[in-house]
């Protein structure tokens, strides 16, 4: 597939929508227009690519709205060199777009075949996340741990306490909490044992599931 000024044109069009949506982080929207996301669809579907919404990909899954993605990322305030967590590597946009804001990614999948798709087409692309594992992403990467920011990119029916145990005291996470429909909740990391809960509105993710696939 090539990336033509086309392309290009229809990612600036689509960072300035994020930006009438509430898109400020500079980063972020940078990441936007850089980004090729129809490399990361089916070329039949490449017109999809730089619309607003989340589309099916392998495994029954989707990749994210990319206001979704753009929103997620701005809650988790990163700095350059910030270590995170991503849960659900899915097509492998979200990872990229962690990657061009400057985090250190570690990912988890537990779709195997999307996880083996997904591993060498980042590297085609030259993404090099720290790590990309195949496996349960309610128990986080604790041998990697702890994490500036966890980001997790499937509806959970409940908050996976090995993540929260996996945050640095300041760092936050981004997950979508709920069944049919998720609440997207952010949750900072005060001290030990001490965390601050914010939520912002209603959100629709495939599930996360546990044990690997």
């Amino acid at each position: 597939m090539k990336d033509t000024t086309r392309h290009q044109g229809k990612r600036r069009l689509l960072a300035q929508i994020l930006e009438k949506k509430g898109i400020t982080n500079k980063d972020v929207l940078d990441a936007v227009r850089k980004i090729p996301r129809h490399f990361f669809m089916d070329s039949s579907f490449e017109d999809h690519a730089y619309q607003d919404k989340a589309f099916p990909i392998a495994a029954d899954q989707t990749i994210s709205q990319p206001y979704t993605v753009a929103f997620q990322t701005e809650l988790l305030e990163l700095k350059k060199g910030a270590i995170v967590l991503e849960i659900g590597t899915g097509s492998g946009y979200q990872t990229a777009v962690l990657c061009e804001v400057g985090a250190k990614v570690y990912s988890i999948e537990r779709q195997q075949e999307l996880f083996r798709k997904t591993k060498n087409f980042l590297a085609k692309l030259g993404y090099r996340p720290k790590r990309l594992t195949f496996g349960d992403g309610y128990l986080g990467m604790p041998e990697f741990a702890p994490f500036d920011g966890i980001i997790v990119t499937a509806g959970a029916p409940f908050i996976p306490k090995p993540l929260l145990a996996q945050l640095k005291i300041g760092g936050k996470l981004v997950i979508p909490v709920g069944d049919e429909v998720q609440t997207m909740t952010r949750i900072i990391r005060k001290s030990e044992t001490d965390f601050e809960k914010k939520e912002y509105g209603e959100f629709r993710f495939v599930p996360l599931l546990e044990d690997k696939n």
